[in-house]
């Protein structure tokens, strides 16, 4: 029951996600549309409500209930940035609006971009770690919890290989190629290099 709960969930989730911005950019309904986005959120407090009962009810603790909260742990993390963006394509596609900026690709951008996402895994793994071991203590002594450790330590694993990736981008910056630097004009040429030019033009 679980496992269906989290599928209905993530369909509902791009489904509300759909109509909201069809309400605000094709309708016009403002309104309406803040209303179903804030639908979003309800989603993972009932798969929290349903998994927290069906625990209670003596169910035995499986993968099932541990990864309902890896669910809902990015969910929360990275949910919300998935609705801005989407919300910035649809402005630009449906009413007109500026095209959205797109993430860094090079440099110490790229770097801090990569921390800030980094930050989000850090933060989904948190929320997963902290509804796993609510759940340990619900179960306390009597049950098997050792899916649910599992699970606590595939969060805190990725949490880990997503800061060592992105930690290169920190210590080494992707350089931009060559072919993507943008062409520079004469009238762009520093002073000082032209008066060298110049001076190499007169003793030849």
């Amino acid at each position: 029951m679980v496992v269906g709960l989290i599928v209905a969930c993530e369909v509902a989730f791009w489904v509300l996600l759909a109509l909201g911005l069809g309400a605000r950019y094709l309708l016009g309904w403002r309104r309406t549309s803040v209303a179903l986005l804030l639908c979003e959120p309800v989603l993972e407090l009932v798969l929290f409500t349903v998994t927290a009962i069906d625990l209670k009810n003596g169910a035995e603790p499986g993968w099932e209930h541990g990864l309902a909260a890896l669910y809902i742990g990015c969910t929360v993390a990275y949910g919300h940035c998935t609705v801005r963006r989407l919300d910035g394509h649809a402005a630009h596609r449906l009413a007109g609006g500026p095209p959205p900026p797109k993430p860094p690709r090079f440099g110490r951008a790229r770097a801090r971009h990569e921390g800030r996402l980094w930050l989000r895994t850090v933060l989904a793994a948190a929320v997963a770690c902290a509804l796993l071991q609510a759940a340990v203590r619900y179960v306390g002594d009597s049950g098997d919890v050792s899916s649910l450790r599992s699970f606590q330590w595939v969060a805190l694993r990725a949490a880990g290989v997503h800061g060592l990736i992105a930690l290169t981008y920190a210590i080494r910056p992707k350089r931009m190629p060559a072919s993507a630097l943008p062409a520079r004009h004469p009238e762009h040429v520093p002073d000082a290099l032209v008066g060298r030019a110049r001076k190499d033009e007169k003793e030849i």
